[in-house]
């Protein structure tokens, strides 16, 4: 269905930018000694929360940008790709904050400068895996 082809820039740029501030966040803290690497957990536990809240607004927001702006295909099917585009947009965004947050943790447990390599890896990361999440809701959603 070429509809979907629609909102991959919506999804993946909202992706990237989740996860890119969230990455930006953390090393921040990190920076300024805000977190420290044995509060991992508590942290990985707050951008999980802040990530599905900001998914359920940013995807009602989604689904109803998609609902408006799908081609008359029927009520049916216009309903099928706005909650495809709601339920990716949820779930993108909770995967960018959850990731987003993981990767300067991990990096600076490597010993490796967070500002240097989280934010290009973040961008391509999330990228990639949404829209895997994408084409998977949407086949679950429009092809089941």
């Amino acid at each position: 269905m070429s509809a979907l082809a629609w909102f991959i820039p919506l999804l993946i740029g909202t992706g990237g930018n989740a996860g890119s501030q969230t990455t930006t966040t953390i090393t921040r803290a990190l920076a300024l000694g805000e977190i420290r690497l044995t509060q991992v957990l508590r942290v990985m536990g707050r951008e999980l929360i802040t990530g599905i809240t900001l998914g359920l607004l940013i995807g009602i927001v989604g689904i109803l940008n998609a609902f408006i702006w799908t081609p008359q295909k029927g009520f049916t099917t216009r309903v099928q790709l706005a909650l495809t585009v709601g339920i990716s947009q949820m779930l993108i965004i909770t995967l960018a904050t959850t990731v987003g947050a993981a990767l300067p943790l991990l990096a600076k447990r490597l010993n490796i400068d967070p500002a240097v390599m989280s934010a290009p890896f973040i961008t391509t990361l999330i990228d990639a895996a949404g829209l895997l999440v994408y084409f998977i809701v949407a086949k679950m959603i429009l092809f089941s």
